[in-house]
């Protein structure tokens, strides 16, 4: 079956589903296969609760009765990928790609809030930025919807570059390169590379506007040939801002263009690493004609959840949570917002930064170091990466082994920040204190 005729039946479809456990009414089942499943065999199952097709791509999955509601196709993922673009491209609503090293799920919610209150926005819902979740955001699109916002991951040389050919954004913005998936990019300048095949991508295309961090380390470099929409510091800059709280959330002041009116926002949001995320809500906002008011509204409104940049008061304690992912950039830059803010009885409890390969003894141990040049006493480290450096705090191999011991000794009266990546599962301690 071609991808013209598969979207004909997609249309009089309710939408897409990957999931056999969640199977709206005549949606549309496509089977994906990886190492621990294949959908192929929960097929059957996703009609039985109320799909009205299956996509599989092994013909040992097909009944002998010739049940016209089976899809044969040659590769599953591969199908949901053409059938993503085939409907973008029908629809043509305008979209803006965002990646980055780090804050791009935070930059793309403050921008989707911004954008919200003037247009009917389609966004990349929580963490759905691989070569999975785009597909089915884009499947998400209906003619009613007047833009939208596609947040793009990468772990691998090329990974960009495979989502731009299939979102095919009309602007770009990257938040920033840094060290991360260091194991799969090789080294930072794989890093900038592969972020960069967003701006490769729209410079082929003559898509030239983009939403630049004027600010930010290599990014005028990437954006050489396109008109960037500039943001930072600097009267100059189409937007421009500074830090003017920090305690505990961000405050900052932004002015479009030299002579325009000073704007103070008090966010929700922890630390002053955000302040480039919400600067760029504040020019993609601007730039799409939204008024400062309800910008200045839209950031003060938004509420911070997943684990990222969350506080939250206990019975005990006060918790700054940025327990969703760790690399070294978003640690040391956690690290240092921790240090500057105003609190009693400090407490750190950090987990390992995985996937950074060979560097990554060298980047735990700057991390140790930098600890003990603020002068960080109270700290507890959970992992076997943290476990081999070279440090006097206190350790322990994983999540469950650290909230056995706190459960004899529970702090009390501290702010404590819970900082690593996801797969250490700190937000479990978390939820336990």
């Amino acid at each position: 079956m071609s991808i013209s005729e598969l979207y004909r039946l997609f249309l009089s479809c309710q939408g897409v589903t990957t999931d056999s456990r969640c199977c709206p009414k005549d949606s549309m089942f496509i089977a994906l296969k990886g190492d621990k499943f294949n959908g192929n065999m929960f097929a059957s199952k996703a009609l039985d609760a109320g799909c009205a097709y299956a996509v599989v791509d092994e013909a040992s999955c097909l009944p002998a009765d010739g049940d016209s509601r089976y899809i044969l196709v040659e590769n599953g993922l591969r199908t949901l990928q053409e059938l993503a673009h085939y409907h973008r491209m029908e629809l043509k609503t305008p979209l803006i790609g965002i990646t980055g090293t780090n804050g791009k799920t935070t930059t793309k919610e403050l921008m989707a809030a911004v954008l919200s209150t003037k247009y009917n926005l389609l966004y990349t819902q929580g963490n759905l930025n691989n070569d999975i979740g785009v597909p089915l955001t884009l499947l998400r699109l209906t003619p009613q919807h007047q833009l939208g916002i596609v947040e793009m991951g990468a772990s691998h040389p090329g990974d960009i570059e495979a989502l731009v050919r299939i979102a095919e954004p009309d602007y770009g913005l990257i938040t920033n390169v840094g060290k991360a998936h260091l194991e799969g990019f090789g080294s930072l300048e794989g890093v900038i590379r592969t972020k960069g095949e967003l701006f490769d991508y729209l410079r082929r295309q003559h898509k030239t506007t983009i939403f630049l961090y004027n600010d930010g380390p290599y990014l005028q470099e990437m954006a050489q040939g396109l008109e960037p929409v500039c943001y930072g510091h600097g009267a100059d800059l189409y937007v421009s801002g500074r830090v003017t709280g920090n305690s505990p959330f961000l405050a900052f002041q932004w002015r479009q263009g030299k002579e325009g009116q000073p704007h103070h926002v008090q966010t929700r949001l922890i630390g002053e690493y955000n302040y480039p995320n919400a600067l760029a809500a504040v020019a993609v906002g601007c730039y799409f004609g939204i008024e400062a008011e309800q910008i200045d509204q839209a950031l003060a409104g938004y509420n911070p959840v997943n684990n990222r940049s969350q506080l939250k008061q206990t019975e005990d304690n006060t918790l700054i949570i940025d327990a969703y992912n760790a690399n070294p950039t978003s640690m040391m830059a956690a690290i240092s917002n921790f240090y500057k803010i105003q609190a009693d009885n400090k407490q750190l409890i950090l987990g390992d930064m995985r996937e950074l390969g060979k560097e990554s003894a060298e980047e735990h141990q700057k991390v140790i170091n930098y600890l003990e040049e603020c002068g960080f006493k109270d700290v507890i480290l959970v992992g076997s990466q943290f476990a081999a450096t070279r440090h006097f705090y206190t350790t322990y191999p994983d999540a469950m082994a650290l909230i056995a011991a706190l459960q004899q000794h529970k702090p009390a009266g501290k702010t404590i920040l819970i900082k690593g990546s996801n797969s250490l599962r700190l937000n479990t301690v978390a939820d336990y204190l």
